[in-house]
C-alpha cells in the first residue's frame, strides 16, 4: 500500500509518500480500505513532535470499507465504517480498533464521513459535555469560519444560543454569518471591550477557543462571572503558564483543556456521539464546507494549507 510517513519531526515537507507493508487486523481490529481521511490540526502538531503518536503513518480520522476482520471484532467484511480517533490514518489501508468504527449511514458520503467526524464529535462534546448552552445564552466561539468553527457555530445556533464568533477577512464574515452567528467579529486589542458591549457589559457564559495563546487573554477578559473557558486547541501556540488566583479575580472563571479521547472512552460514547452528528448531518442542521480536498500523494500541501490558517472549511485526503 502507499502511505504518508514522517521519519523526523519538522515542517510539512516532513510528510513523504512511501510504499509501505500492508497492516494486519489484530484482535479487536478491522482493517479499512480508506476512500477519504480528515486532515486536523492535531496532525500538525503530532508532524511537529509537540504531541505524541505512533508513527511514521500520522493521521486519526477516515472513512471506508471493511476488507478484513480481527478476532474479536463485530463488524463484517463490505461494512461502511467511519472513525474519528483511530491512527496511522494517511494510508491507503489502516488497522482500526473495532471499538472506535462506527457504522456510515446511508445517505453520507465518503467525503463528509472521512472529514468530518472528529471535528463534528469535538463539537457535540464541547456542547453537551463541557459546557451546554441555555437557549438565548451568548457565548464566544473564536475562528467561525474554520471548518471546526463553522461546524460549532451551526450547532451551538440551532439550540439557540447567541454566538458571537471572530474571523480575519470579510470573505470568513460572510462564512460565519451563513452559519448562524449574531455577531462576527475581527481579532484585536478592543475584542473583550466589543463582546461586552454586546452582552450589556456582562460578557459571554462560555468561550470555545481553539487558537490558543493568540486569544487566550481576550478569551478571559470576554467572560461574565462564573464563566466556563473551554481551550479546545493551540493553533497560534500554547497557552503559557499562568496564576491561577486570576480566574478568582476575574469572576471565579472555569478553564479547561479537553481532547476528544476523553470524551469517548466508552463504546457507548463513541456511537451516542458519532450518531448524533450524523443525525445533525442527516437532518442539515449541520453542514459541512470543505476548503480543500487532496490526493493522498498531497498531504504536505494539504498541511500548508490549514497552517495558514487561510482555509475556510474541513480538509480531507483522498486515496489515489
Amino acid at each position: 500500500m502507499h502511505a504518508i510517513v514522517v521519519t523526523e519531526p519538522g515542517g510539512p515537507d516532513a510528510l513523504r509518500y512511501r510504499r509501505m507493508p500492508d497492516p494486519v487486523a489484530g484482535p479487536g481490529e478491522v482493517l479499512v480500505r480508506t476512500r477519504a481521511i480528515g486532515v486536523n490540526y492535531r496532525d500538525v502538531y503530532v508532524r511537529r513532535g509537540e504531541y505524541p503518536a505512533e508513527l511514521p503513518i500520522p493521521g486519526l480520522e477516515g472513512a471506508g470499507e471493511v476488507v478484513a476482520v480481527g478476532e474479536g471484532a463485530e463488524v463484517a467484511v463490505g461494512d461502511r465504517v467511519a472513525w474519528a480517533y483511530g491512527r496511522s490514518s494517511y494510508a491507503e489501508l489502516v488497522a482500526v480498533p473495532a471499538d472506535q468504527c462506527v457504522p456510515v449511514p446511508d445517505g453520507i458520503d465518503w467525503q463528509v464521513a472521512g472529514g468530518a467526524l472528529l471535528q463534528g464529535m469535538t463539537a457535540h462534546y464541547l456542547l453537551e459535555s463541557v459546557h451546554r448552552p441555555a437557549p438565548e445564552e451568548p457565548v464566544l466561539i473564536h475562528a467561525g469560519a474554520g471548518g471546526m468553527g463553522q461546524l460549532l457555530v451551526q450547532w451551538a445556533a440551532a439550540r439557540g444560543a447567541k454566538v458571537i464568533t471572530t474571523v480575519s477577512t470579510d470573505e470568513k464574515e460572510k462564512l460565519a454569518r451563513e452559519a448562524g452567528a449574531w455577531h462576527v467579529l475581527r481579532y484585536g486589542d478592543d475584542l473583550a471591550g466589543q463582546v461586552r458591549e454586546l452582552t450589556d457589559g456582562e460578557g459571554v457564559h462560555a468561550v470555545y477557543d481553539g487558537v490558543g495563546a493568540a486569544t487566550f487573554e481576550a478569551s478571559l477578559a470576554s467572560l461574565r462571572p462564573r464563566g466556563t473557558l473551554a481551550l479546545f486547541g493551540s493553533a497560534s501556540g500554547r497557552v503559557p503558564p499562568f496564576d491561577l488566583q486570576r480566574l478568582a479575580e476575574l469572576g471565579s472563571l472555569l478553564v479547561t483543556r479537553p481532547v476528544l479521547p476523553h470524551f469517548v472512552r466508552t463504546r457507548a460514547e463513541v456511537l451516542w456521539r458519532a450518531n448524533e452528528v450524523f443525525g445533525a448531518l442527516s437532518g442539515n442542521v449541520l453542514r459541512v464546507r470543505f476548503g480543500g480536498t487532496y490526493a493522498l500523494s498531497e498531504a504536505e500541501q494539504a498541511h500548508r494549507a490549514i497552517e495558514s490558517r487561510a482555509t475556510t472549511g474541513s480538509l480531507v485526503l483522498l486515496p489515489d
